[in-house]
């Protein structure tokens, strides 16, 4: 399939161009994390890519340190987020680090969101078709990201991840671009408004 080596050159070259013209930007938001709050200037955690494989994924830190011990669920004016941190989480700024990871190969611009090594659960608990979804590079943004992003039940998510896959060309990916444009400007969606995996009932 031609498409996604096209796809790999404009994430290498957006990406490097990106970082290039936003070296100001970064330089000072590293200065503003530093002087908001005790800690590293990103934020880096285990993250499951492509084939499932595991990577490292960098952001901005834009929560106090330890602050992971509450929980993964984000709420509107959530106490462990920095002060810094409520601007780049809005802005979804926080995500621009991710630039290195494209580069080094572990994501893509647009594709499924790298899920955490834990949640929304385990691999092995991923039906085959669920495992779809790691058949691409995640991506900054993706198909689920614009269709109801943090507001979506994972196996909602999965299935937006999933037809991604399945219908991976240059125009989804165009129409994504457009739409997370549209959604980084609203700054909606950006905050969990409750928990957002659905529980498993046992067997009987």
């Amino acid at each position: 399939m031609f498409y996604p080596a096209v796809k790999r050159f404009f994430d290498i070259t957006l990406s490097l161009v990106g970082l290039v013209v936003l070296s100001p930007l970064f330089l000072l938001i590293a200065m503003a994390i530093k002087l908001d709050s005790k800690g590293p200037v990103f934020f880096k955690q285990e993250r499951f890519g492509l084939n499932a494989g595991i990577f490292i994924i960098y952001k901005f830190r834009s929560m106090f340190l330890g602050a992971e011990k509450g929980g993964v669920y984000e709420a509107e004016n959530d106490p462990r987020v920095t002060r810094v941190g409520r601007i780049l989480r809005r802005t979804s700024i926080n995500e621009l680090p991710q630039f290195i990871n494209i580069i080094i190969g572990d994501m893509s611009l647009i594709g499924p969101r790298p899920v955490l090594t834990f949640h929304p659960w385990p691999l092995e608990d991923y039906t085959e078709e669920q495992k779809k979804r790691f058949k691409v590079r995640p991506g900054v943004t993706g198909w689920a990201q614009v269709s109801g992003r943090k507001n979506l039940m994972w196996d909602r998510r999965l299935e937006y991840d999933i037809e991604y896959v399945e219908n991976l060309s240059f125009g989804l990916d165009f129409k994504i671009f457009l739409k997370t444009i549209r959604k980084v400007l609203s700054m909606t969606d950006s905050y969990n408004v409750g928990e957002t995996v659905p529980k498993k009932t046992s067997d009987t």
